[in-house]
C-alpha cells in the first residue's frame, strides 16, 4: 500500500503551486526549477538570482513573434534574463498589457544551445493553469535533492509531457432532475476530469434515444456572455438558442465545457479583451498573449457522450473544427444544425473574425 502521489495528481499539485507563485522542479535530462512569470515575486526573483547560473525567460513562439525574439527551439523562445532584470522586465515581456506603450522590449536574446524540453513543459503546465505562458527557468544539477531540500515538488517529465498533452477522461459524478425554461423534463450530469481540473456538465433534455442521432450543442463556458450578457461575443444566445431548440424538439444534450474563453481562462480572455480595446482582432489579441487561436479540447464532449451512450449527434454548430473533432473520436455527426443567433454592432468584427481566421460558417 502506497499514499505517494501519482504523476497525474502531482501534476495538479503542480499547477496549484504555479497559481501560487510557488516554484516546482522538473527533471529529465538534467533538472530545472520553474516559476511562472505571472506570480513571481520581487523575492523569489531575488532568491533565485542568488543561486547562481543563467536563468531564462521562456515564452511561446506567439509571443516571441510579437517581441520580434527568436524561438529557436520552434514553439518556445528561451529569452535570456539580462543581469539587472527586475520583476518590471520580465512582466514587460511576459505581458503584452503594455505593449503599444512601450514597444522596445529588447534587445531580446534567444538561447540556442542545449535542449529546451523542460522549458516548453513549463510554459504547458503554466497554461494549463491557466496563467500567462511565460515561465523562468534555471537549470539544476541535481533537481531532486533541491526538491527535497525546499519542500518543492518534484514533477518526472519524460512521464508527465505526455500526460498532460493528453485529453483527460472524464467520469460521471451525479446527475439529477432539473427543470428549466426550455423543458420541465431536463436532468443535470455532472462528469469530473481525471486529473483534478474543471468540472464539465451535459444537461440532456426528454429522453434522447441513443440508437437515433440526437441534438447536441457543445457549448464552452463563457462568463461574460451566458451570465452577464455581455453584447461582445454570441455565446449567450447561442446557449439558449440551442437549449430552446432542445426543448421544441423535446430532447436534446447540451455539453457545458469549462473551457473559458477558448480554454485560455478568464483572467486570460480579460486580458484578450484589453487588447482588443486597444485595436486588435480576437485571434490577434491570444497571439500576443502567447496563446494559440484555438486552446479548447473538444475530446472531452465526445467522451461524455459516448459515456452517456450516443454514438451519433446532429450538431448544433458552426464550427467545423467542432464536426471533425467528434468524427475523429468516434461520434459520428449525421448533420450540422446551424445557429446564427446574436449578432449585435457590438460583436460584429468578433464575428467576422471567427469566419475569416477561424472558418466558422456564418
Amino acid at each position: 500500500m502506497s499514499f505517494v502521489p501519482d504523476v497525474t495528481e502531482i501534476l495538479a499539485r503542480a499547477r496549484a503551486d504555479l497559481r501560487m507563485g510557488v516554484p516546482v522542479v522538473l527533471c529529465g535530462e538534467g533538472g530545472a526549477l520553474v516559476l511562472a512569470a505571472e506570480t513571481l515575486t520581487p523575492q523569489r526573483l531575488a532568491d533565485l538570482r542568488a543561486l547562481g547560473g543563467e536563468p531564462v525567460l521562456t515564452i511561446t513562439a506567439r509571443r516571441a513573434e510579437t517581441l520580434k525574439a527568436r524561438a529557436y527551439d520552434g514553439d518556445v523562445a528561451r529569452v535570456k534574463l539580462p543581469t539587472d532584470a527586475a520583476l518590471g522586465w520580465i512582466m514587460g515581456v511576459a505581458d503584452p498589457a503594455d505593449d503599444l506603450r512601450t514597444p522596445m522590449k529588447g534587445p531580446l536574446i534567444s538561447q540556442r544551445e542545449g535542449d529546451a524540453d523542460l522549458h516548453r513543459l513549463g510554459v504547458a503546465l503554466a497554461k494549463s493553469a491557466h496563467l500567462l505562458p511565460a515561465v523562468v527557468v534555471l537549470r539544476l544539477t541535481d533537481p531532486a535533492s533541491f526538491a527535497a531540500e525546499n519542500a518543492l515538488t518534484l514533477v518526472n517529465a519524460p512521464v508527465a509531457a505526455p500526460l498532460l498533452a493528453a485529453s483527460p477522461i472524464p467520469h460521471p459524478v451525479v446527475s439529477a432532475r432539473l427543470p428549466v425554461e426550455a423543458h420541465e423534463k431536463g436532468r443535470l450530469h455532472i462528469f469530473r476530469p481525471e486529473d483534478g481540473g474543471e468540472e464539465h456538465y451535459a444537461f440532456e433534455i426528454g429522453s434522447p434515444s441513443r440508437d437515433e442521432p440526437v441534438l447536441a450543442r457543445l457549448h464552452s463556458a463563457c462568463f461574460t456572455g451566458d451570465v452577464m450578457g455581455s453584447l461582445k461575443c454570441d455565446c449567450g444566445p447561442q446557449l439558449r438558442g440551442a437549449l430552446a431548440q432542445m426543448g421544441e424538439e423535446g430532447a436534446g444534450v447540451l455539453l457545458y465545457l469549462n473551457q473559458e474563453g477558448r480554454g485560455i481562462g478568464l483572467a486570460n480572455k480579460m486580458r484578450a479583451y484589453s487588447l482588443q480595446d486597444q485595436g486588435f482582432d480576437t485571434v490577434e489579441a491570444n497571439h500576443r498573449l502567447g496563446f494559440e487561436d484555438d486552446e479548447r479540447d473538444f475530446k472531452l464532449g465526445a467522451q461524455i457522450l459516448k459515456q452517456m451512450g450516443f454514438k451519433s449527434v446532429r450538431l448544433l454548430t458552426n464550427n467545423p473544427r467542432k464536426i471533425a473533432m467528434m468524427e475523429k473520436n468516434g461520434v459520428a455527426v449525421t448533420e450540422r444544425v446551424p445557429l446564427k443567433v446574436g449578432e449585435t454592432h457590438h460583436n460584429r468584427g468578433y464575428l467576422a473574425t471567427k469566419a475569416k481566421k477561424s472558418g466558422h460558417l456564418l
